[in-house]
């Protein structure tokens, strides 16, 4: 599977999750229009915030990515990640609970989310802001997007990631509640397999094995620190 694919169908799969965490905050922005297809763009303008959100992290993650490609650790950063995400998802299998919290990280969102909507921010900040709320899934975008090695690779990651969450999460805003929660809660508990997967394959991309898809053989860096 090509990474980009794999970054548009984690965005895709992982909309059903979001939409259980992020849904409320986007129903709560009103939309101020009678004329449906202005509502429509508001909520379209929500998506494409959340979305600029997650391209701005991938500059981050891929300046991040890039210096480990040049000290030559993409393999380690791959596996990393793979172990990573394995060890999330058998967690959740397990029932295994963390002790990490993010709440800090929550109350600072919580209170511009509340600012933003107070003072009338609109839909394209207020989902910009969306797009920066802690979330499992947007860390599993960010381990991939770490390992492409390079800034440009790792905003593509993200912005394909963020395309993948538009249509549910879309759809959903605009029709008001597209799925109900005994179909999130059937899909929620496919999400720990998923992330499995993901883990697996992110190992294998990293063993640097030579096999076609799963495991390729990596290309030398031709980088050199200035």
């Amino acid at each position: 599977m090509s990474i980009w694919y794999l970054a548009f169908f984690t965005g895709l799969f992982g909309s059903v999750h979001c939409l259980g965490m992020c849904g409320p905050l986007a129903f709560a922005v009103p939309s101020r229009h009678a004329s449906w297809w202005l509502v429509l763009l508001d909520k379209l303008l929500y998506q494409v915030g959340r979305i600029v959100s997650y391209s701005l992290l991938g500059v981050l993650i891929g300046l991040i990515g890039r210096q480990l490609w040049v000290a030559g650790l993409q393999q380690f950063i791959s596996i990393l990640s793979g172990v990573l995400i394995l060890i999330a998802g058998l967690s959740r299998v397990f029932k295994v609970r963390s002790q990490v919290r993010s709440s800090v990280g929550i109350g600072i969102f919580n209170r511009a989310f509340t600012y933003a909507l107070k003072n009338k921010a609109g839909h394209f900040i207020t989902g910009v802001l969306n797009g920066l709320l802690p979330c499992g899934f947007v860390y599993l975008a960010l381990a991939g997007a770490v390992s492409v090695g390079n800034t440009i690779d790792a905003v593509k990651y993200m912005a394909l990631f963020g395309l993948g969450t538009l249509p549910l999460m879309l759809l959903a805003t605009f029709g008001f509640g597209l799925t109900g929660p005994l179909f999130r809660k059937k899909i929620n508990r496919a999400v720990p397999y998923f992330m499995i997967f993901l883990g697996l394959w992110f190992i294998l991309r990293g063993a640097d094995l030579d096999l076609p898809y799963l495991s390729p053989k990596s290309a030398p860096s031709t980088e050199v620190c200035s």
